[in-house]
């Protein structure tokens, strides 16, 4: 099994809600995580490529392979910060 999918990492739950709204309201996942990311995935649109289970921390694993592809998932807490995901393949 593997997954592909982007991500936001932010420093606090409110600042992830803020940007999931905008997200929600047509922005773009990728140009909102190149502004907003602590991430280094940010350059790429926090595209984080293919990788399998246990690769992420638990939380963030959790979410990727239990959640439908093409939805929007956070705030997830990890010990990293606060994260937005968006799956976009698994297989």
């Amino acid at each position: 099994m593997w997954a592909t999918a982007r991500h936001i990492l932010v420093d606090t739950e409110e600042k992830c809600n803020d940007l999931k709204l905008v997200i929600e309201s047509g922005a773009d996942f990728g140009a909102v995580a190149q502004e907003n990311s602590s991430c280094p995935s940010s350059a790429e649109g926090g595209d984080l490529g293919k990788f399998g289970p246990g690769q992420m921390v638990p939380e963030f694993d959790k979410a990727i392979f239990n959640g439908d592809v093409g939805v929007l998932y956070g705030p997830i807490k990890t010990q990293f910060g606060y994260h937005l995901i968006d799956i976009t393949g698994r297989g």
